[in-house]
């Protein structure tokens, strides 16, 4: 081989290893394309999006290897936290049999004690509020309740606030009452509209006149509801209840309540329903 041949072979390589070396750089993370600013990536289960952390809101520490999926139940054998299994019902699981539900390893429930209507906004009772909670209790069940909103603004919040205290008269509870509001799939739906301010705005002030009565109080939303409807910030000093079904939760922040299953299976409910976990922290002994 001529030696202006080699010279040739030797400056393609050259050249080559620059364009590798470029492009190699291109494509590894780098500090000058790193963000700013304090933001994290999160999936909000329909992508990758930033959000800035909500100063006094905890972030979630569950780890998914401490996740396990046992016979129609997932647990959490995480060291840091005792995982109860719980359900949630309404009047649509008709008769249930709470010994039963008991006996499986159920050890809360959160029962719906009434909802507003998603028409003509009419505030009803569960027909089964009360038997379920009779019946819950007589089984040895720890008790929380939930209301289904349509308000669309804070003044029916506050009068769902007042209607859930009537229904309870002075009820015990080991649990918080929930706040659950949510669109429907009717389009005719009357809060679908409502701008997540006013959604917050309705959370905050229900769960306020709730724990005024003596109550705890919390706030039920998915995952998407979270990163873009409710302002956390404002309900961080509640218990967030995550509706998240899967194997594990994904949501940035810690919610003590994880509803994983809107199809679970347990004895004694004839038909679906819902399956929760109950994180509460273990205590450090001294």
């Amino acid at each position: 081989m001529s030696e202006k041949r080699k010279k040739r072979i030797l400056r393609l390589c050259l050249v080559f290893l620059v364009l590798l070396s470029a492009s190699i750089a291109f494509l590894l993370p780098h500090p000058m394309n790193e963000p700013k600013d304090n933001t994290v990536a999160v999936n909000d289960g329909h992508g990758t999006i930033r959000i800035e952390p909500i100063p006094g809101l905890p972030a979630s520490t569950l780890r998914r290897s401490e996740f396990t999926h046992r016979d129609n139940a997932i647990t959490y054998t995480g060291m840091e936290y005792t995982a109860c299994q719980g359900v949630d019902v309404s009047d649509w699981q008709n008769e249930i049999r709470w010994q039963e539900v008991a006996d499986s390893g159920i050890d809360f429930a959160v029962i719906r004690c009434g909802y507003r209507s998603y028409g003509i906004g009419e505030l009803r009772p569960d027909n089964c509020f009360e038997v379920n909670y009779d019946g819950s209790g007589e089984a040895g069940l720890r008790r929380g309740v939930y209301f289904f909103s349509q308000a669309v603004s804070v003044e029916e919040a506050r009068e769902e606030a007042a209607y859930v205290l009537l229904l309870l008269q002075g009820r015990a509870l080991e649990l918080p009452v929930f706040y659950d509001w949510e669109t429907v799939t009717d389009p005719e739906g009357r809060a679908n509209a409502v701008d997540g301010s006013i959604v917050t705005a309705c959370a905050a002030a229900f769960c306020k006149a709730i724990e005024e009565a003596g109550y705890r109080a919390g706030v039920y939303f998915n995952k998407q509801m979270g990163y873009h409807t409710y302002d956390l910030a404002q309900c961080k000093d509640f218990t967030l209840w995550l509706a998240e079904p899967g194997k594990h939760p994904t949501f940035y922040y810690h919610a003590a309540l994880w509803q994983y299953d809107h199809h679970g299976t347990v004895p004694g409910i004839d038909t679906e329903a819902d399956r929760n976990i109950l994180f509460e922290a273990k205590k450090i002994e001294t």
